[in-house]
């Protein structure tokens, strides 16, 4: 089947020798790229190579007849691998004739060297730029008819010979050299995919519309391959139902098959042949990985693969990946001809690609082989359960069928620990539940010394799922769980989760919010400041993004606005994910924004701050943010009533406004703080420990006893001042003078042996005076 030609339509007459080919009635324009061949063609060399089908023909026939061309086209038909040379110099040497230039008589069966000699000279005396299109060319590397190419490029003047090259590998034309001149334009494979838009066009030839879903999903499985678009067209004439088609096809159809076959497969030697088949069951390979599993001798004929087959793309580092319609095909070649070696194949896959530290593709090979509990102790064992979770930007897989195909056995702890996060994945939570009771029931028969290393993993895995299960939902388990980890953790050798970086991010951010939630904002701040850097570490943005929060709550709280606002500013890149509440960070981010909004003075901003945190809090209760919000309102409301209260009617006070809510929030915070259970070592909220901040007051177990009763005047004032009421205010309402008010101050501090007004707060609500 030739590359250009489409089986609906025979299109116009042939051409004389050396002229191109009229312009086929089915052929798709596709301007952006007849604009890259015309830029291509002002240098001297232009290459386009890609498959069979890709549509290189058709793309050159669309140039030379509509685009902007440097001067005559001189159009040469090779014969491929089985060109002979005397036939083809004779059609280059008439191509050119037929282009205008006058070439001098000559045996194109004698000396090459003379005949390429005499071509450059004719062309160098024809003066104007001259197009040579070679289609199909694909001589041997370093025959005499590639290097008599390679010397008429050479010896030809660059702003007269522009030769263009239609092939399906790379043509052996020294293409480094022109490289390094920078004299060489290349479109390749990834280059001729069709995209969306040119797909709609070739499907609209055969009278087929598709949604735009659909054409994109075509598009995709085909890899933009112009023959697979062409074939799955073809066979959605005789469907009644095209958009259903496309939902089922796959490289295993009958007509995309047939022709791989047939064009591509059955022309390669036994040892390619082999090669292509074992190495089928791989995404991507390299030169090492493809001997491993097609053998020495096969293996040797990576190189070759390389350079000769085009459905063979670059990835990087020596990688390749096969084009996709062509890997579906060699699968299902493979499955027919050697069933048996599927599974075995996909397992040395799998224990090579481990042994280079390549889970993620190892975990798939292992699945694909149906090794489920040998993959989940390979995921478990190197503690990357937290990578199927989702928790960094990778997701390892863990079910490559239906569930019913993977039931995970009931003598292995991780097979059920991957099936609870596959479950959680999913969104089946009863599932999740289910499994890690299972997975923890075996775990406690498991007391064997010899085991401690493997329960240790596992029960780290198991305190990661709980982590990140309960988080949103419930985060006093979740800290209780995090506990668990850093227990589990401690078990293994020093270093052991240095390279799993989410783990660190998830245990961190809950302690740090347990830190947070018991008082101990210093303590927080370390542990959160961790977790960020962990989160980042480990690619994890909605690990980073709630870290930056929990830190802009810890600065609200002390009063550091301006700290606050670029925290939450860090924290909306990216922006949150628009949809219903989330969890605490959410409630935490409206409630900072809040803060926010009453120190810029503008408290009706504040107040639907507050609604929106009221809305996450009820679905998803936490105490201490209930608590935050309930006392920002109260701050909301005296900012207020002060800015009524101004002169003028409120614009001074506005001005006034910020700094006032500062010395409130302040005073608020350390009010709230006094209220929660100070994280003395090995207490903090749900397990987790929580250290007291450095600076702070002592819990309250370590206060000195209350020595002098206050005064009702140094009552009176101690009851201000929790009201949060400047030195001025406490005057101006007791009718005293600032310097009294100071002096009964001095004296309550004595009393409650504190030194700064919110620790006498705290100290006095200790002590129930307020």
């Amino acid at each position: 089947m030739a590359e250009a030609s489409n089986p609906r339509s025979a299109g116009p007459p042939g051409a004389p020798a050396g002229h191109p080919p009229g312009l086929p009635s089915w052929l798709v324009p596709r301007p952006r790229l007849t604009e890259r061949l015309a830029r291509g063609a002002l240098g001297p060399l232009t290459v386009v190579v890609g498959p069979v089908g890709a549509g290189k023909t058709a793309l050159a026939l669309d140039w030379v007849h509509t685009g902007r061309l440097p001067g005559p086209v001189a159009w040469v038909a090779c014969d491929g691998r089985v060109e002979d040379p005397a036939v083809f110099w004779g059609r280059l040497t008439a191509a050119l004739r037929q282009a205008g230039v006058a070439v001098s008589d000559a045996d194109p069966a004698g000396p090459a060297q003379l005949l390429v000699a005499g071509l450059a000279a004719d062309l160098d005396r024809h003066g104007g730029p001259v197009v040579l299109v070679l289609d199909d060319f694909q001589p041997a590397p370093g025959s005499p008819l590639a290097e008599g190419v390679s010397c008429l490029l050479r010896h030809t003047a660059p702003d007269v010979l522009r030769l263009v090259v239609l092939a399906r590998r790379d043509p052996p034309l020294h293409l480094h050299r022109e490289r390094l001149t920078s004299g060489l334009a290349e479109l390749r494979t990834a280059d001729l995919a069709f995209d969306d838009q040119e797909a709609a066009a070739l499907l609209a030839q055969h009278g087929i519309e598709l949604p735009r879903q659909a054409v994109s999903t075509l598009r995709r499985r085909t890899d933009g391959w112009a023959a697979g678009l062409r074939l799955a067209a073809m066979s959605m004439e005789r469907q009644s139902d095209p958009a259903g088609f496309v939902a089922q096809f796959a490289g295993d159809d009958e007509a995309i098959a047939s022709y791989l076959i047939e064009e591509v497969l059955d022309v390669q030697p036994p040892g390619m042949r082999r090669l292509l088949l074992r190495t089928s069951v791989l995404e991507r390979m390299n030169a090492e990985l493809a001997a491993e599993l097609a053998g020495e001798e096969a293996g040797a004929h990576f190189g070759a693969l390389v350079r000769e087959n085009s459905f063979l793309q670059p990835v990087g580092q020596g990688w390749y990946r096969c084009h996709q319609m062509f890997a579906d095909v060699l699968r299902m070649c493979l499955r027919h001809e050697a069933p048996g070696l599927v599974g075995p194949l996909h397992d040395r896959a799998a224990a090579w690609l481990g042994a280079h530290g390549l889970l993620a593709d190892a975990v798939r090979h292992l699945l694909a082989a149906g090794e489920h509990d040998r993959a989940a102790r390979l995921i478990v064992h190197r503690l990357a359960i937290g990578q199927v979770l989702g928790l960094g930007p990778a997701r390892l897989p863990a079910e490559p069928t239906p569930r019913s195909a993977v039931e995970p056995s009931a003598e292995s702890p991780e097979g059920l620990l991957l099936a609870a996060a596959a479950a959680h994945a999913r969104g089946e939570e009863q599932a999740v539940v289910r499994d890690l009771a299972a997975a923890e029931g075996l775990l406690d028969e498991s007391p064997a010394e010899e085991e401690r290393d493997r329960i240790a993993r596992c029960r780290l895995a198991h305190a990661v799922i709980r982590m990140e299960r309960l988080r949103l939902r419930a985060p006093e388990e979740a800290r209780a769980a995090a506990a668990d980890a850093e227990r589990a953790a401690a078990q293994l050798p020093p270093g052991a989760t240095a390279e799993r970086p989410e783990i660190a991010a998830l245990t961190l951010a809950l302690r740090g919010g347990g830190e947070l939630r018991a008082g101990g904002l210093k303590a927080a701040e370390t542990s959160l400041t961790k977790a960020l850097k962990a989160a980042v570490a480990a690619g994890s943005p909605a690990l980073r993004r709630d870290s930056l929060i929990e830190l802009a709550l810890v600065e609200a709280l002390r009063g550091r606005f301006r700290a606050a606002e670029e925290l939450v500013s860090h924290a909306a890149q990216p922006p949150l994910p628009s949809g219903p509440a989330g969890g605490p960070a959410r409630a935490s981010l409206h409630l900072v924004r809040a803060w926010l909004a009453l120190a810029h003075g503008v408290p009706p901003a504040a107040r639907r701050e507050l609604a929106r945190a009221e809305a996450v809090l009820a679905a998803r209760p936490d105490p201490f943010l209930s608590d935050v919000g309930a006392l920002v309102g109260e701050v909301a409301r005296m900012a207020v009533r002060g800015g009524e209260a101004g002169p003028g009617g409120g614009p001074a006070a506005g001005r006034r406004l910020p700094g006032a809510v500062l010395q409130t929030a302040q005073a608020v915070s350390a009010a709230l703080l006094a209220r929660r259970p100070q994280g003395a070592e090995g207490g903090g909220a749900g397990g987790v420990q929580a250290g007291t901040a450095a600076g702070e007051p002592r819990p309250e177990a370590e206060q000195p006893p209350f020595a002098e009763r206050l005064s009702p005047r140094e009552q009176d004032v101690l009851d201000r001042l929790a009201q949060m009421m400047t030195t001025e205010e406490i005057a101006e309402e007791l009718c005293l003078s600032v310097n009294t008010v100071k002096t009964h101050l001095k004296s309550v501090y004595r009393k409650l042996a504190v030194s700064r007004r919110s620790a006498a707060v705290r100290r006095a609500r200790s002590l129930n005076l307020l």
